[in-house]
Formats: C-alpha cells, sequence, structure tokens
C-alpha cells in the first residue's frame, strides 16, 4: 500500500483525516480477523475499535519495522485476550446448547445433515477452544484460523518462531484432548 506510509505521517503531524483513511482500509479486514478471535461479532466490533483509539494514541510507538496492519492487529489481538482474561467466564457444554439451540451429537446421518453436522463440529471445536488457555487458544486462532505465517505469529505474539513451533504443538494436543473429552462426555448421555 504505497499511501500508507504518507497516511501515517500526516497522522502524527496531527491530520485526523489521514488516521481516518487508515482506519478506512483497514477496518473490514480487522473486523473479520477479530470475528475469528472473539467468536461474536459484537465483541470484535468493540475490539477493533479500542484498537483504532489505541492505535491513535499511540501511533508515535509504531516504528515501522512491520505493516501497519500487523501492528494494528498485534494491538486488536492483545485487547480480544485481555478482554476475555477479564471475563472468563467458562461455558459448559450444556449452557452452550441452551445458548445457541445447537445439540452436539455423535450420530452419522445421511449427507442431507451435512450441513447440521457440519454446524455440529464447529460448535464441538468453539467448546474445545474454550477450554484452552488463552495463550494456546491465541496461537491456533493465529495459525489454523487466520493462516498467519510462523513469522508473523512470532512478530504478533512478541515471541521467537522457535517458541511459536513448540506452543502450536501443544496447542494442538490440548485441543485434541479437550475435543476427545467431549466426545466422551457426549457419548456417555447417549
Amino acid at each position: 500500500m504505497g499511501e500508507e506510509p504518507e497516511l501515517i505521517d500526516r497522522a502524527l503531524k496531527g491530520d485526523r483525516d489521514a488516521f481516518a483513511r487508515l482506519v478506512e482500509v483497514n477496518q473490514d479486514r480487522l473486523f473479520a480477523s477479530m470475528i475469528q478471535v472473539t467468536g461474536s461479532a459484537d465483541e470484535a466490533e468493540e475490539v477493533v475499535q479500542e484498537a483504532f483509539i489505541r492505535a491513535f494514541i499511540k501511533l508515535d510507538t509504531f516504528q515501522r519495522n512491520s505493516q501497519f496492519f500487523t501492528w494494528l492487529y498485534r494491538i486488536a489481538f492483545n485487547s480480544a485476550l485481555t478482554r476475555r482474561r477479564r471475563k472468563r467466564a467458562r461455558v459448559s457444554l450444556d449452557q452452550f446448547r441452551e445458548q445457541s439451540g445447537i445439540e452436539i451429537s455423535d450420530d452419522r446421518v445421511d449427507s442431507v445433515d451435512e450441513p447440521m453436522l457440519q454446524q455440529e463440529r464447529i460448535a464441538m471445536v468453539r467448546a474445545a477452544m474454550d477450554q484452552l488457555t488463552d495463550e494456546h487458544r491465541s496461537i491456533l486462532v493465529l495459525r489454523e484460523m487466520e493462516e498467519r505465517s510462523y513469522e508473523t505469529i512470532a512478530e504478533i505474539l512478541d515471541i521467537s518462531i522457535g517458541t511459536v513451533r513448540s506452543r502450536l504443538s501443544r496447542a494442538r494436543a490440548q485441543l485434541k484432548l479437550a475435543l476427545e473429552a467431549i466426545e466422551r462426555a457426549e457419548e456417555s448421555r447417549s
């Protein structure tokens, strides 16, 4: 994006229109990313707004050794994690069923029901993701949902690539265990 450095320079000099243009260029992409991180459009909207406010206030700390979007994403991502830690409300599988109306079952049915089965699988993965630590959840979201490179993840989380690899491995193992526990719980109900 050729205009980005100029917009940043102008915004640093107090040009609110330049910062408004930076918001305009990045807001949809950031919002879509934060929906994946938060799992909620409302929460994502709040995180994105908070991120742009923080970016405006701290724009002078942007060192330009990464893309503006990467820096902005990191602010939003950290904000989402902070908000999640504050809530810390764990939703049980039963509460999830009540809130979503989705019944998770292991029964195999015809392909006509495939969309419903897909929704059930998504619900199971979300329930399992909720059981992970923030550290494991965040790295899985970045790699598996956002499809970020190891280098970008390392930059966003401010960790080494080796740490990205080891955390990702542990996170995948924990997710597998959480999914297996949910499946066992469902089987015992049947």
